[in-house]
């Protein structure tokens, strides 16, 4: 039986996946296991009454679990490991940190109005970081097996990928190798391809923070 799951739609039209990393992060951890699940599209502008019925907060990502609706990316991917752990996506406790202020970095950057604010910088330290670990331990966080770590930061690094490209004319620097060759395996995995959005909703989800 398939898991009803609710994500995001894109804003400017319900009918099209929108641009919400943890969502994907879900739709990813079902794709790599194999699991069937149902796609309900949410307008996170407009609500439907159903949904605020069964998720009174109205956050996306839920998924329905027997009778329950179950919220938060990090509960969500954890129930589906307990309960489909073949094939596992385990993160040892040692690298379950990995590339975790990446995102955060990431958003301060994009935000930013003051180039020598040191947010640039930031930012490439932890992608340095990212990639001192790649080097040592790759091609994914875990070694040769993708794991939840990698599925967690795939929708991040798109979107820095995507948002910066688009608003900074910004790219990941050159001398991150490791790094480069990390996004190219994510990004070309059968299962993220069949879940990102589109680069044109990503930089329409961000267009409103940017220009805050």
């Amino acid at each position: 039986m398939a898991h009803e799951v609710c994500i995001k739609a894109f804003v400017d039209d319900p009918s099209i996946l929108g641009d919400c990393p943890f969502s994907q992060r879900v739709l990813l951890t079902l794709e790599e296991k194999n699991v069937p699940y149902k796609t309900h599209l949410i307008n996170v502008n407009d609500k439907p009454q159903w949904f605020l019925g069964v998720n009174p907060e109205g956050k996306v990502p839920v998924i329905k679990v027997d009778d329950k609706w179950v919220a938060d990316s990090d509960v969500i991917t954890g129930f589906l490991e307990e309960k489909y752990p073949s094939p596992s996506l385990v993160a040892p406790s040692d690298v379950s940190s990995v590339g975790s202020k990446i995102f955060s970095a990431f958003v301060t950057f994009l935000k930013s109005k003051d180039p020598s604010d040191g947010s640039e910088q930031a930012l490439v330290d932890e992608l340095k970081a990212l990639d001192d670990h790649l080097k040592g331990h790759g091609p994914y966080i875990n070694g040769e097996n993708i794991c939840s770590v990698d599925l967690a930061l795939a929708p991040k690094l798109y979107h820095l990928q995507v948002a910066l490209g688009h608003f900074k004319k910004w790219t990941v620097p050159e001398s991150l190798s490791h790094v480069h060759n990390y996004m190219k395996l994510l990004f070309s995995r059968e299962s993220f391809v069949k879940t990102k959005p589109a680069p044109e909703h990503v930089i329409a989800g961000w267009a409103p923070k940017v220009n805050a």
